[in-house]
Protein backbone atom coordinates (compact mmCIF):
# COMPACT_ATOMS: atom_id res chain seq x y z
CA UNK A 1 0.00 0.00 0.00
CA UNK A 2 2.94 2.48 1.06
CA UNK A 3 4.54 1.79 -2.87
CA UNK A 4 1.58 2.12 -4.00
CA UNK A 5 0.67 5.89 -2.35
CA UNK A 6 4.66 6.60 -4.05
CA UNK A 7 3.50 5.68 -7.05
CA UNK A 8 0.79 7.87 -7.36
CA UNK A 9 2.18 11.29 -5.93
CA UNK A 10 4.93 10.91 -8.64
CA UNK A 11 5.80 14.18 -10.45
CA UNK A 12 8.28 16.50 -11.17
CA UNK A 13 7.09 19.95 -9.85
CA UNK A 14 6.66 21.92 -13.46
CA UNK A 15 5.67 24.63 -11.81
CA UNK A 16 8.67 25.31 -10.22
CA UNK A 17 11.79 27.74 -12.30
CA UNK A 18 8.97 28.07 -14.72
CA UNK A 19 9.27 31.47 -17.39
CA UNK A 20 12.88 31.76 -15.84
CA UNK A 21 15.33 33.16 -18.86
CA UNK A 22 18.17 31.16 -19.96
CA UNK A 23 21.48 32.18 -18.83
CA UNK A 24 23.30 30.49 -21.85
CA UNK A 25 20.38 30.75 -25.12
CA UNK A 26 19.48 34.31 -23.46
CA UNK A 27 16.71 35.86 -25.88
CA UNK A 28 16.20 32.48 -28.17
CA UNK A 29 14.60 30.85 -25.08
CA UNK A 30 10.90 31.89 -24.25
CA UNK A 31 11.40 30.78 -20.47
CA UNK A 32 11.96 27.83 -18.86
CA UNK A 33 9.46 24.76 -19.36
CA UNK A 34 10.39 21.03 -17.75
CA UNK A 35 10.18 18.61 -20.07
CA UNK A 36 7.75 15.97 -19.22
CA UNK A 37 10.25 13.69 -18.20
CA UNK A 38 13.67 14.99 -19.21
CA UNK A 39 15.31 17.02 -16.51
CA UNK A 40 15.52 19.99 -19.44
CA UNK A 41 13.85 22.83 -20.76
CA UNK A 42 11.12 22.31 -23.75
CA UNK A 43 12.08 25.41 -25.72
CA UNK A 44 15.90 25.20 -25.36
CA UNK A 45 17.20 22.19 -24.33
CA UNK A 46 19.16 23.55 -21.71
CA UNK A 47 19.19 22.22 -17.85
CA UNK A 48 17.46 23.77 -14.98
CA UNK A 49 20.85 25.04 -13.88
CA UNK A 50 21.37 26.94 -17.28
CA UNK A 51 18.47 29.43 -16.13
CA UNK A 52 17.86 32.27 -13.51
CA UNK A 53 16.51 30.15 -11.01
CA UNK A 54 16.87 30.47 -7.26
CA UNK A 55 17.39 27.13 -6.03
CA UNK A 56 18.62 27.61 -2.71
CA UNK A 57 15.89 26.26 -0.43
CA UNK A 58 15.41 23.24 -2.88
CA UNK A 59 18.96 22.93 -2.43
CA UNK A 60 18.76 22.83 1.29
CA UNK A 61 15.45 20.14 1.24
CA UNK A 62 17.13 18.32 -1.29
CA UNK A 63 20.20 17.50 1.05
CA UNK A 64 17.58 17.45 4.37
CA UNK A 65 16.08 14.52 2.91
CA UNK A 66 19.16 12.52 1.43
CA UNK A 67 20.59 12.79 5.47
CA UNK A 68 17.08 11.95 7.11
CA UNK A 69 17.44 8.36 8.70
CA UNK A 70 21.00 8.72 9.02
CA UNK A 71 23.52 10.12 12.43
CA UNK A 72 23.54 13.00 10.53
CA UNK A 73 21.62 14.38 12.70
CA UNK A 74 23.42 17.55 13.23
CA UNK A 75 23.38 18.35 9.63
CA UNK A 76 20.03 18.86 9.10
CA UNK A 77 17.02 21.35 10.76
CA UNK A 78 14.38 19.03 12.59
CA UNK A 79 11.32 17.83 10.62
CA UNK A 80 8.82 20.61 9.35
CA UNK A 81 5.53 20.66 9.86
CA UNK A 82 5.12 19.23 6.23
CA UNK A 83 7.53 16.70 7.15
CA UNK A 84 10.22 17.65 5.21
CA UNK A 85 13.60 17.95 6.68
CA UNK A 86 15.79 21.13 5.71
CA UNK A 87 19.74 21.38 5.64
CA UNK A 88 20.86 24.83 6.72
CA UNK A 89 24.11 25.74 4.58
CA UNK A 90 26.73 27.63 7.15
CA UNK A 91 27.45 31.28 6.16
CA UNK A 92 29.99 33.65 7.04
CA UNK A 93 30.36 37.13 6.41
CA UNK A 94 34.18 38.76 6.55
CA UNK A 95 35.52 42.09 5.47
CA UNK A 96 38.67 42.28 3.13
CA UNK A 97 41.54 44.96 3.29
CA UNK A 98 42.45 46.23 -0.07
CA UNK A 99 45.17 45.16 -1.92
CA UNK A 100 47.17 48.26 -2.89
CA UNK A 101 46.35 49.51 0.85
CA UNK A 102 47.69 46.94 2.44
CA UNK A 103 51.81 46.45 2.39
CA UNK A 104 51.50 50.59 3.88
CA UNK A 105 49.02 49.64 6.23
CA UNK A 106 49.71 46.84 8.71
CA UNK A 107 50.76 48.04 11.99
CA UNK A 108 52.63 45.96 14.65
CA UNK A 109 50.91 43.62 16.43
CA UNK A 110 49.28 44.80 19.20
CA UNK A 111 46.42 43.81 21.64
CA UNK A 112 43.01 44.64 20.47
CA UNK A 113 39.20 44.55 21.32
CA UNK A 114 38.09 43.02 18.19
CA UNK A 115 37.32 39.68 18.10
CA UNK A 116 39.65 37.20 16.58
CA UNK A 117 37.10 34.43 15.46
CA UNK A 118 37.84 35.02 11.60
CA UNK A 119 38.80 33.76 8.19
CA UNK A 120 42.27 33.19 7.00
CA UNK A 121 44.76 36.01 5.64
CA UNK A 122 47.94 38.06 6.45
CA UNK A 123 51.31 36.22 7.10
CA UNK A 124 50.81 33.88 3.68
CA UNK A 125 48.16 34.09 0.95
CA UNK A 126 47.60 31.49 -1.39
CA UNK A 127 48.03 32.44 -5.65
CA UNK A 128 44.91 34.46 -6.66
CA UNK A 129 43.93 35.75 -3.03
CA UNK A 130 42.78 39.20 -2.79
CA UNK A 131 44.71 40.74 0.24
CA UNK A 132 44.49 39.23 3.98
CA UNK A 133 41.23 37.61 4.73
CA UNK A 134 39.38 39.23 7.86
CA UNK A 135 36.59 39.53 10.17
CA UNK A 136 34.33 42.35 11.48
CA UNK A 137 32.37 39.17 13.96
CA UNK A 138 29.37 40.66 13.34
CA UNK A 139 29.32 40.77 9.42
CA UNK A 140 29.31 44.31 8.68
CA UNK A 141 31.75 46.21 7.03
CA UNK A 142 34.36 47.91 8.98
CA UNK A 143 34.20 51.38 9.55
CA UNK A 144 36.90 54.06 9.38
CA UNK A 145 36.77 53.86 13.28
CA UNK A 146 37.51 50.43 13.56
CA UNK A 147 40.22 48.50 14.14
CA UNK A 148 40.04 44.67 12.02
CA UNK A 149 42.59 41.99 12.16
CA UNK A 150 44.40 39.75 9.71
CA UNK A 151 44.80 36.17 11.29
CA UNK A 152 48.03 34.66 10.32
CA UNK A 153 48.05 31.15 8.99
CA UNK A 154 49.46 28.86 11.45
CA UNK A 155 48.99 30.99 14.77
CA UNK A 156 46.61 33.09 17.00
CA UNK A 157 49.52 36.34 16.04
CA UNK A 158 47.41 39.55 15.23
CA UNK A 159 47.85 42.36 12.75
CA UNK A 160 45.94 45.20 13.20
CA UNK A 161 45.20 46.63 9.79
CA UNK A 162 44.92 50.92 9.96
CA UNK A 163 41.75 52.43 10.60
CA UNK A 164 41.86 54.11 7.30
CA UNK A 165 42.24 51.40 5.16
CA UNK A 166 39.06 50.67 2.69
CA UNK A 167 37.57 47.72 3.46
CA UNK A 168 35.03 45.39 2.06
CA UNK A 169 32.29 43.10 2.73
CA UNK A 170 32.19 39.36 1.27
CA UNK A 171 30.00 36.33 2.33
CA UNK A 172 30.81 32.75 1.81
CA UNK A 173 27.78 30.93 0.79
CA UNK A 174 29.12 27.56 2.39
CA UNK A 175 31.67 26.88 5.56
CA UNK A 176 32.44 23.80 7.04
CA UNK A 177 30.21 23.48 10.46
CA UNK A 178 33.23 24.15 12.65
CA UNK A 179 34.59 27.24 14.03
CA UNK A 180 34.93 30.32 12.40
CA UNK A 181 38.84 30.40 12.16
CA UNK A 182 38.99 26.43 11.29
CA UNK A 183 36.65 27.19 8.70
CA UNK A 184 38.43 29.99 7.58
CA UNK A 185 41.64 28.28 7.13
CA UNK A 186 40.12 25.65 4.99
CA UNK A 187 38.04 28.05 2.66
CA UNK A 188 41.31 29.73 2.07
CA UNK A 189 43.52 25.87 1.22
CA UNK A 190 40.55 25.61 -2.18
CA UNK A 191 41.53 27.11 -5.05
CA UNK A 192 40.46 30.91 -5.75
CA UNK A 193 38.03 30.06 -8.39
CA UNK A 194 36.20 27.12 -5.96
CA UNK A 195 35.87 29.20 -3.15
CA UNK A 196 31.80 29.87 -2.42
CA UNK A 197 32.07 34.05 -2.10
CA UNK A 198 28.55 35.48 -3.16
CA UNK A 199 27.98 36.62 -6.68
CA UNK A 200 31.61 35.18 -7.81
CA UNK A 201 32.31 32.34 -10.15
CA UNK A 202 33.20 29.82 -7.06
CA UNK A 203 29.20 30.21 -5.49
CA UNK A 204 28.27 29.31 -8.67
CA UNK A 205 30.16 26.62 -9.12
CA UNK A 206 28.82 25.33 -5.84
CA UNK A 207 25.26 25.50 -6.63
CA UNK A 208 25.95 23.53 -10.28
CA UNK A 209 27.96 21.11 -8.42
CA UNK A 210 25.01 20.60 -6.18
CA UNK A 211 22.62 19.95 -8.54
CA UNK A 212 25.14 17.52 -10.50
CA UNK A 213 27.08 15.60 -7.89
CA UNK A 214 23.49 15.08 -5.41
CA UNK A 215 20.56 14.96 -8.29
CA UNK A 216 17.30 14.21 -6.18
CA UNK A 217 16.11 11.74 -8.62
CA UNK A 218 18.65 9.59 -7.41
CA UNK A 219 17.29 9.10 -4.04
CA UNK A 220 13.73 10.39 -3.82
CA UNK A 221 11.09 7.96 -6.23
CA UNK A 222 8.78 10.72 -5.99
CA UNK A 223 11.11 12.67 -8.55
CA UNK A 224 11.38 10.09 -10.88
CA UNK A 225 9.01 9.11 -13.90
CA UNK A 226 6.33 6.66 -14.16
CA UNK A 227 8.05 3.64 -11.73
CA UNK A 228 6.29 0.88 -11.19
CA UNK A 229 5.72 -0.55 -7.49
CA UNK A 230 9.15 -3.02 -8.05
CA UNK A 231 11.01 -0.12 -8.99
CA UNK A 232 10.39 2.11 -6.24
CA UNK A 233 10.58 -0.75 -3.78
CA UNK A 234 14.38 -1.82 -5.20
CA UNK A 235 14.79 2.18 -5.71
CA UNK A 236 14.09 2.09 -1.58
CA UNK A 237 16.63 -0.43 -0.78
CA UNK A 238 19.05 0.99 -2.66
CA UNK A 239 19.17 4.33 -0.88
CA UNK A 240 18.69 2.77 2.28
CA UNK A 241 21.75 0.49 1.38
CA UNK A 242 23.99 3.29 0.50
CA UNK A 243 22.87 6.05 3.47
CA UNK A 244 24.00 2.54 5.85
CA UNK A 245 27.32 1.88 3.75
CA UNK A 246 28.71 4.39 1.92
CA UNK A 247 27.03 7.84 2.45
CA UNK A 248 29.33 10.47 4.72
CA UNK A 249 30.42 13.81 5.36
CA UNK A 250 34.12 15.05 5.53
CA UNK A 251 35.32 16.42 8.98
CA UNK A 252 37.67 19.40 9.34
CA UNK A 253 40.12 18.76 11.72
CA UNK A 254 43.94 19.92 12.17
CA UNK A 255 46.49 16.54 12.01
CA UNK A 256 47.97 17.63 14.96
CA UNK A 257 44.01 17.46 16.81
CA UNK A 258 43.40 14.21 15.19
CA UNK A 259 47.08 12.93 16.87
CA UNK A 260 46.02 13.36 20.15
CA UNK A 261 42.27 12.13 19.54
CA UNK A 262 44.21 8.88 18.26
CA UNK A 263 46.55 8.85 21.25
CA UNK A 264 43.45 9.46 23.69
CA UNK A 265 44.39 12.50 24.93
CA UNK A 266 40.99 14.27 24.25
CA UNK A 267 37.86 13.82 22.54
CA UNK A 268 36.55 15.69 19.08
CA UNK A 269 32.71 15.17 18.15
CA UNK A 270 32.84 15.20 14.21
CA UNK A 271 30.70 16.31 11.85
CA UNK A 272 27.80 13.74 11.95
CA UNK A 273 27.62 13.86 15.94
CA UNK A 274 29.98 10.40 16.52
CA UNK A 275 32.75 11.56 18.86
CA UNK A 276 36.70 9.88 18.19
CA UNK A 277 37.51 9.14 21.80
CA UNK A 278 38.98 6.95 23.95
CA UNK A 279 42.97 4.69 23.91
CA UNK A 280 43.28 2.25 21.68
CA UNK A 281 40.92 -0.17 21.37
CA UNK A 282 38.44 2.89 22.37
CA UNK A 283 37.63 4.75 19.33
CA UNK A 284 35.58 1.92 16.96
CA UNK A 285 38.15 1.51 14.26
CA UNK A 286 39.84 5.14 14.56
CA UNK A 287 43.04 3.72 16.23
CA UNK A 288 44.81 1.69 13.19
CA UNK A 289 48.12 1.88 13.62
CA UNK A 290 48.35 2.81 17.11
CA UNK A 291 49.81 -0.71 17.76
CA UNK A 292 53.11 0.07 15.23
CA UNK A 293 54.34 2.78 17.37
CA UNK A 294 55.53 3.01 21.43
CA UNK A 295 52.23 3.39 23.25
CA UNK A 296 49.11 5.73 23.12
CA UNK A 297 51.23 8.29 25.26
CA UNK A 298 54.52 7.89 23.85
CA UNK A 299 56.93 9.87 21.95
CA UNK A 300 55.54 11.18 18.54
CA UNK A 301 51.95 10.18 18.86
CA UNK A 302 51.03 13.69 18.94
CA UNK A 303 53.40 13.99 15.26
CA UNK A 304 53.21 17.86 16.00
CA UNK A 305 55.53 20.41 17.57
CA UNK A 306 54.46 19.45 21.40
CA UNK A 307 54.15 15.95 20.60
CA UNK A 308 58.17 16.19 18.96
CA UNK A 309 56.86 15.43 15.70
CA UNK A 310 57.39 16.78 11.95
CA UNK A 311 55.43 18.36 9.34
CA UNK A 312 53.09 16.03 9.29
CA UNK A 313 54.70 13.09 8.10
CA UNK A 314 53.27 10.95 10.35
CA UNK A 315 54.79 10.24 13.42
CA UNK A 316 55.24 6.87 14.82
CA UNK A 317 52.06 6.33 16.85
CA UNK A 318 49.72 7.90 14.39
CA UNK A 319 48.33 5.49 11.65
CA UNK A 320 52.46 3.98 10.88
CA UNK A 321 54.56 5.96 8.13
CA UNK A 322 52.96 8.35 5.78
CA UNK A 323 49.93 8.93 7.91
CA UNK A 324 50.04 12.60 7.61
CA UNK A 325 50.25 12.43 3.62
CA UNK A 326 47.37 13.49 1.81
CA UNK A 327 45.01 10.09 0.46
CA UNK A 328 44.80 11.82 -2.94
CA UNK A 329 48.21 13.62 -3.73
CA UNK A 330 50.61 11.58 -1.45
CA UNK A 331 52.31 14.94 -0.61
CA UNK A 332 52.42 15.84 3.41
CA UNK A 333 50.27 18.15 5.31
CA UNK A 334 51.45 21.84 6.21
CA UNK A 335 52.16 22.73 9.87
CA UNK A 336 48.82 24.37 11.34
CA UNK A 337 47.01 23.58 8.31
CA UNK A 338 43.69 21.78 8.44
CA UNK A 339 43.02 18.54 6.53
CA UNK A 340 39.57 16.89 5.70
CA UNK A 341 39.05 13.59 7.27
CA UNK A 342 36.51 10.71 6.68
CA UNK A 343 35.00 8.46 9.18
CA UNK A 344 33.96 5.52 6.37
CA UNK A 345 37.95 5.71 4.99
CA UNK A 346 39.20 5.57 9.12
CA UNK A 347 40.94 8.49 10.90
CA UNK A 348 44.42 7.31 9.61
CA UNK A 349 43.43 8.94 6.03
CA UNK A 350 43.62 12.90 5.71
CA UNK A 351 42.97 14.72 2.48
CA UNK A 352 44.24 18.64 1.76
CA UNK A 353 41.08 20.44 1.35
CA UNK A 354 40.95 20.56 -2.54
CA UNK A 355 42.00 17.06 -2.84
CA UNK A 356 39.04 16.15 -1.41
CA UNK A 357 37.52 15.10 -4.73
CA UNK A 358 35.62 12.35 -6.34
CA UNK A 359 37.31 10.07 -8.01
CA UNK A 360 35.83 9.66 -11.30
CA UNK A 361 34.78 13.37 -12.35
CA UNK A 362 37.94 14.73 -10.18
CA UNK A 363 35.38 17.76 -8.54
CA UNK A 364 35.45 19.02 -5.12
CA UNK A 365 32.69 17.07 -3.36
CA UNK A 366 30.35 19.84 -3.04
CA UNK A 367 29.62 21.07 1.11
CA UNK A 368 31.87 17.52 1.43
CA UNK A 369 29.33 15.07 1.22
CA UNK A 370 30.81 11.87 0.25
CA UNK A 371 30.28 8.06 -0.95
CA UNK A 372 32.69 5.44 0.02
CA UNK A 373 32.94 2.77 -2.07
CA UNK A 374 35.81 0.15 -2.23
CA UNK A 375 38.62 2.33 -0.93
CA UNK A 376 37.52 5.29 -3.55
CA UNK A 377 35.41 8.65 -3.09
CA UNK A 378 32.85 9.29 -4.93
CA UNK A 379 29.94 12.14 -5.60
CA UNK A 380 26.39 11.03 -5.59
CA UNK A 381 26.20 11.02 -9.06
CA UNK A 382 29.27 8.62 -10.02
CA UNK A 383 28.22 6.28 -6.63
CA UNK A 384 24.95 6.00 -8.45
CA UNK A 385 26.47 5.03 -11.70
CA UNK A 386 28.95 2.62 -10.09
CA UNK A 387 26.15 0.62 -8.76
CA UNK A 388 23.03 1.06 -11.68
CA UNK A 389 22.89 1.72 -15.50
CA UNK A 390 21.60 5.02 -15.73
CA UNK A 391 19.29 6.18 -18.27
CA UNK A 392 20.77 8.81 -21.24
CA UNK A 393 17.27 10.38 -21.83
CA UNK A 394 16.05 11.31 -18.42
CA UNK A 395 19.38 10.89 -16.44
CA UNK A 396 17.71 8.91 -13.80
CA UNK A 397 18.90 5.46 -12.50
CA UNK A 398 17.53 2.42 -13.84
CA UNK A 399 15.94 -0.39 -11.64
CA UNK A 400 14.02 -2.25 -14.22
CA UNK A 401 14.89 -5.63 -15.57
CA UNK A 402 14.86 -4.62 -19.06
CA UNK A 403 16.99 -1.52 -20.96
CA UNK A 404 18.60 -0.86 -23.92
CA UNK A 405 21.87 -0.15 -24.49
CA UNK A 406 23.03 2.67 -27.89
CA UNK A 407 25.62 4.70 -28.63
CA UNK A 408 27.66 3.86 -25.39
CA UNK A 409 24.61 4.47 -22.95
CA UNK A 410 21.83 2.98 -21.29
CA UNK A 411 18.54 3.69 -21.90
CA UNK A 412 15.22 3.19 -20.40
CA UNK A 413 13.05 1.48 -23.42
CA UNK A 414 10.91 4.06 -23.68
CA UNK A 415 13.00 6.63 -23.51
CA UNK A 416 15.60 5.92 -26.46
CA UNK A 417 13.94 8.27 -28.26
CA UNK A 418 14.03 11.26 -30.60
CA UNK A 419 15.80 14.13 -28.60
CA UNK A 420 13.40 16.73 -30.85
CA UNK A 421 10.26 15.05 -31.41
CA UNK A 422 10.17 12.23 -28.38
CA UNK A 423 9.04 9.67 -31.03
CA UNK A 424 9.96 5.93 -30.29
CA UNK A 425 13.43 5.10 -32.08
CA UNK A 426 13.14 1.37 -31.89
CA UNK A 427 13.86 0.12 -35.04
CA UNK A 428 13.65 3.30 -36.58
CA UNK A 429 16.79 5.02 -38.42
CA UNK A 430 18.19 7.78 -36.43
CA UNK A 431 20.96 10.22 -36.67
CA UNK A 432 23.17 11.07 -33.22
CA UNK A 433 23.35 14.73 -32.89
CA UNK A 434 25.47 16.37 -29.98
CA UNK A 435 25.60 12.90 -28.46
CA UNK A 436 21.72 12.81 -28.63
CA UNK A 437 19.24 10.95 -30.87
CA UNK A 438 17.19 12.52 -33.19
CA UNK A 439 14.94 11.02 -35.65
CA UNK A 440 15.52 11.41 -39.56
CA UNK A 441 12.63 13.68 -40.48
CA UNK A 442 13.92 16.13 -37.03
CA UNK A 443 17.65 15.87 -38.31
CA UNK A 444 16.41 17.20 -41.95
CA UNK A 445 14.12 19.27 -40.18
CA UNK A 446 16.81 21.12 -37.95
CA UNK A 447 19.99 20.26 -38.25
CA UNK A 448 20.90 18.78 -41.46
CA UNK A 449 23.24 20.95 -43.62
CA UNK A 450 22.26 22.49 -47.00
CA UNK A 451 23.48 21.53 -50.51
CA UNK A 452 25.24 24.81 -51.96
CA UNK A 453 24.43 23.76 -55.18
CA UNK A 454 20.76 22.78 -55.12
CA UNK A 455 19.70 24.02 -52.09
CA UNK A 456 18.34 20.52 -50.72
CA UNK A 457 18.86 19.49 -47.30
CA UNK A 458 21.51 16.64 -47.46
CA UNK A 459 20.47 13.69 -46.20
CA UNK A 460 22.11 11.64 -43.33
CA UNK A 461 23.15 8.67 -44.95
CA UNK A 462 24.11 10.65 -48.65
CA UNK A 463 28.07 11.08 -49.60
CA UNK A 464 28.71 15.01 -49.37
CA UNK A 465 31.71 17.14 -49.96
CA UNK A 466 32.69 19.74 -47.53
CA UNK A 467 34.67 23.10 -47.85
CA UNK A 468 34.90 25.37 -45.16
CA UNK A 469 31.20 25.98 -44.20
CA UNK A 470 29.90 25.16 -47.97
CA UNK A 471 28.53 21.66 -48.50
CA UNK A 472 27.41 19.69 -51.54
CA UNK A 473 25.84 16.33 -52.50
CA UNK A 474 28.63 14.31 -53.92
CA UNK A 475 26.56 13.79 -57.25
CA UNK A 476 27.42 15.13 -60.70
CA UNK A 477 24.30 17.15 -60.74
CA UNK A 478 25.33 19.15 -57.69
CA UNK A 479 28.87 19.39 -57.48
CA UNK A 480 30.40 20.70 -60.59
CA UNK A 481 32.09 24.00 -62.13
CA UNK A 482 29.13 26.65 -62.00
CA UNK A 483 31.19 27.57 -65.83
CA UNK A 484 31.26 24.65 -67.48
CA UNK A 485 29.15 22.17 -65.46
CA UNK A 486 31.88 19.84 -65.98
CA UNK A 487 31.55 17.10 -62.99
CA UNK A 488 34.68 17.82 -60.33
CA UNK A 489 34.60 14.74 -58.62
CA UNK A 490 37.84 13.63 -58.19
CA UNK A 491 38.90 16.79 -59.72
CA UNK A 492 40.85 19.73 -59.39
CA UNK A 493 38.53 22.80 -58.29
CA UNK A 494 38.53 26.22 -57.29
CA UNK A 495 35.96 27.49 -54.82
CA UNK A 496 35.11 30.81 -54.45
CA UNK A 497 32.62 30.75 -51.48
CA UNK A 498 29.68 28.56 -53.03
CA UNK A 499 30.72 28.17 -56.55
CA UNK A 500 32.98 25.87 -57.49
CA UNK A 501 35.39 26.00 -60.93
CA UNK A 502 37.41 23.65 -62.66
CA UNK A 503 39.98 26.12 -63.31
CA UNK A 504 41.08 29.76 -63.79
CA UNK A 505 39.93 30.29 -67.00
CA UNK A 506 36.30 29.41 -66.06
CA UNK A 507 36.34 31.56 -62.90
CA UNK A 508 37.49 34.45 -64.92
CA UNK A 509 34.76 33.52 -67.60
CA UNK A 510 31.92 33.14 -64.45
CA UNK A 511 33.39 36.45 -62.31
CA UNK A 512 34.08 38.87 -65.46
Amino acid sequence: MEIEKEVKKMTLGHEFGAGASCLKCKDKCEGFELHFWRKICRNCKCGLMEHDVLMDSEDNKKVGKLFQDTKYTGLIAKLKSDGIPTYQAKMVTISLPSVSSRASSVLPATASSVSPAVAPAGSRQPAGASGGWASTGAGAPVKADKVALAMGLASADTEPVHKDVPMKSVTLEWVPPVERKLAALYIELLPPERRPVAGTEGAAYRRQQMAHQLPEHDQDPSKCHELSPNEVKKMKQFVRKYKDEALGVGDVMLPEDVALVLAGRQTIGGVGGAAVAGGAGGAGGYTAGLEEGPGAAGPGAGAGPAAGGGPWAGGPGVGGPGAGACHHCLNPMRQGEPAVYAERAGYDKLWHPACFVCCTCNELLVDMIYFFKKGKMYCGRHYGDSEKPRCGGCDELIFSNEYTQAEGQNWHLKHFCCFDCDCILAGETYVMENDKPVCQPCYMKNYAVKCSSCQAAVEPDAQRVSHGNHHWHAEPQCFKCVGCSKCLMGQRFMAVQSSLFCSVECKKKTMT
